[in-house]
Parts: structure tokens; C-alpha cells; sequence
């Protein structure tokens, strides 16, 4: 399997930003975004996916946070789209369970080549610290738009909206790990009847 590493950049009017990495990674992080919580969601999927992941950011967070939110989670779609190629080989499907005391997120993916998001999470509230959290719906709408991914996102249960958040996080990571896994059995098939994706 050919690397499967991709770097894009994306410059509007609102946001300047750069996005590199490397799927068969380790986990290694580097994000530059100012915007602290985000970039501790961001970790967790380069930590949990054994993603590299670097990620720089300039937006107008003096507005507020949405533009610089929606468009990392663009960018990202569109370097995970990159990087996975044609994806012979790859699983195609992942997903996983994963709780932080109270809270327990479920995560499904399907690089199905097809955009869809079902977003089942019931903030307790608002705000953490400054942090929107509305505005991960907006970053993970951004992301299956520009991966073609179908993906469900469900908190099953969290009364902390942090702890909430975080396992929808790590589960992301997960699933991503196990959906873009090599199965040596698939070699260089598709991993579709319609033998193309």
C-alpha cells in the first residue's frame, strides 16, 4: 500500500489554514489554531487513530469560533480523502464504544464515498470554558461533506459535557483506525460489490 499521507491548504476570506497528515501514523500532534478545546478533541483522534496529525489555523475567532471550526473539520475531510487513496485494501468500516466515567459515545463510519451524519449528542450545556460546543456538529458536517464518509455519531449517556465530548472524540479516532486498517486478505480489492467506492 502507497503512503497515505496528504497536505491541504484552504484559504477563504474567514480562515487560512493547513492541514498534514499521515494515516499510518503514531499519533504524533502538532495544531496551531487558537482554539485550545478543539485542539484537545484533535489530539484525541491523532492519539486514538494513530493518526499524525498537524493542523495550523488562522481565523477570524475575533467573530467567533464557527468559521475556523467548520472549515479544519473541511480541510481534514479533504485530506482524509486524499491520503485513503482508492481505498483498496482498507476494512471501509469501523467503529467503537468508548466511555470517560459518567459519559459513553458510540461511533460508526463507513468510507462509503457517500456524505451522510446522523449527530445524536445531548449537551448538558452550552459552554465549556468558551467553547461552543454546537459547534461540533459543524466540524464533523464539514468533515463527511469533504471525505465522503457516512458517519453516525451517538452519546449514549454523559451528564459532563466535557466528558461528553471527549469520548465522542476518541471513539471518532478509533473508528477511523479500524475503518482505514490494511486487511492483507483484500490486498488490492475493493472493499465493495460495486468494485468502486
Amino acid at each position: 500500500m502507497a503512503d497515505r499521507k496528504a497536505t491541504v491548504e484552504r484559504n477563504t476570506l474567514e480562515t487560512r489554514i493547513r492541514a498534514e497528515i499521515n494515516l499510518d501514523g503514531d499519533g504524533q500532534a502538532a495544531f496551531d489554531t487558537g482554539i485550545p478545546f478543539l485542539e484537545h478533541m484533535l489530539d484525541q483522534i491523532a492519539r486514538h487513530g494513530l493518526i499524525d496529525l498537524n493542523v495550523r489555523c488562522e481565523g477570524d475567532t475575533h467573530i467567533d469560533d464557527h468559521h475556523s471550526v467548520e472549515d479544519i473539520g473541511i480541510t481534514l475531510g479533504q485530506a482524509f480523502a486524499k491520503a485513503v487513496g482508492d481505498k483498496k485494501g482498507i476494512n471501509r468500516y469501523g467503529h467503537a464504544y468508548v466511555p470517560l466515567d459518567e459519559a459513553l459515545s458510540r461511533v460508526v463510519i463507513d468510507f462509503s464515498g457517500r456524505p451522510g451524519l446522523e449527530f445524536n449528542v445531548d449537551y448538558t450545556r452550552a459552554m465549556v470554558g468558551g467553547f461552543d460546543v454546537d459547534l461540533f456538529r459543524e466540524f464533523f458536517q464539514g468533515f463527511v461533506n469533504h471525505a465522503q464518509v457516512s458517519l453516525h455519531v451517538d452519546n449514549l449517556r454523559g451528564m459532563n459535557t466535557h466528558h461528553q465530548i471527549e469520548t465522542v472524540f476518541k471513539a471518532f479516532g478509533r473508528a477511523l483506525r479500524m475503518a482505514l486498517t490494511a486487511d492483507p486478505r483484500m490486498a488490492n480489492q475493493m472493499p465493495s460489490t460495486k468494485g468502486c467506492l
